[in-house]
């Protein structure tokens, strides 16, 4: 019990923090449109300099950051909004034409990384038996958790456990459809996600509790699921969606 109030704690922490942002940007945007209206500054001058802000958002989250993957997408969001700056202000021919391919290189990297972090997580799950010896987890760990990475393609799959331990799905102009409504959790578990032109599908049980974390850039987050009896069992999905979109549904 203890560890679901701490869940509920993080989620309180993290999602003032985006709503902080959010109104900051509506405010600034408000208070140059007054200025326009007020004849001090030419909105459409100021517009050319949207970068600046790409450039700010980039650097707070990127202190704010503390996985090595959160740290690459935003150093990659600031050095974009840099690029795109110096391109406005005329010192470097720099455009969105021009810096697409950047998209293709933190897709690369990030999968890299989440390969690396993968090898060094790899522990032989064992408990010891009557006797002391130790002998391996009867649960299958193919289907405990998952490692998907689809680019260009297709990927479905349905699983069937009853201690579902989450994993990490990465689409790069692709599809995925995770199929868990015949799953269950040990209390909590976690689903990290990067969708990148492409498109994550999650289906689950009724009595999931699913907590969405995750940060859509030109994308989205849906859920789609109906309130479950009780909280015991909680799926936390945290991740990106770059041009892409995640949904979790029954």
């Amino acid at each position: 019990m203890k560890n679901t109030c701490d869940s509920r704690g993080k989620d309180r922490n993290v999602r003032p923090q985006s709503q902080l942002l959010i109104g900051i940007a509506v405010i600034g945007l408000g208070l140059l449109l007054l200025l326009d209206n007020l004849n001090v500054i030419v909105f459409r001058d100021v517009v050319n300099y949207w970068p600046v802000g790409l450039i700010v958002f980039g650097l707070v989250k990127l202190f704010d950051a503390k996985a090595t993957m959160d740290r690459l997408v935003f150093s990659g969001v600031t050095l974009l909004g840099i690029m795109l700056l110096l391109g406005r202000l005329g010192y470097s021919n720099f455009d969105l034409h021009t810096l697409w391919p950047l998209m293709l290189i933190l897709v690369g990297a990030s999968v890299v990384f989440k390969a690396l972090d993968g090898r060094r997580a790899e522990t032989p799950r064992v408990s010891l038996d009557k006797n002391g010896v130790a002998a391996p987890v009867s649960d299958n760990a193919s289907d405990s958790s998952v490692n998907i990475v689809t680019m260009l393609g297709g990927f479905e799959r349905r699983i069937s456990t009853q201690a579902f331990r989450g994993g990490d799905i990465t689409v790069f102009m692709g599809g995925v459809d995770l199929d868990l409504r015949n799953s269950s959790i040990d209390g909590e578990a976690v689903l990290n996600v990067f969708s990148a032109m492409g498109g994550i599908t999650l289906k689950v049980p009724t009595d999931w509790t699913v907590v969405l974390e995750g940060m859509p850039l030109l994308g989205g987050f849906d859920e789609k699921t109906a309130p479950p009896p009780n909280d015991s069992k909680r799926l936390i999905v945290k991740g990106y969606a770059i041009m892409g979109g995640v949904e979790v549904r029954n």
